[in-house]
C-alpha cells in the first residue's frame, strides 16, 4: 500500500498565505514577484488567487534561470 501524497496540488487555486507556504517565500517577496510579472494571479472579487498552474511556471522560472547561472 502506498502513502498518499503530501501537498499533492489538487487545486486550482491558492490564497496568497497558501502560495507563500507553497514557495517559501515571505508575503514581501510575492508581491514583489506578482508587481514584476514573474507570478501570475487572478481576482475573485476583492480576493488575489494563485493559479497552481502559475506556481509551477514561477518554479520552471527559477530553475531555468538557475541553469543559466543568474537572473533577469
Amino acid at each position: 500500500m502506498t502513502a498518499p501524497a503530501i501537498d499533492a496540488p489538487d487545486r486550482a487555486l491558492y490564497r496568497i498565505t497558501e502560495a507563500m507556504r507553497l514557495l517559501s517565500l515571505s508575503r514581501t517577496v510575492i508581491y514583489e514577484q506578482i508587481r514584476a510579472g514573474r507570478l501570475r494571479t487572478v481576482r475573485q472579487g476583492r480576493t488575489r488567487l494563485v493559479p497552481a498552474t502559475a506556481i509551477t511556471a514561477y518554479v520552471d522560472l527559477l530553475q531555468h534561470e538557475a541553469m543559466e547561472g543568474g537572473t533577469r
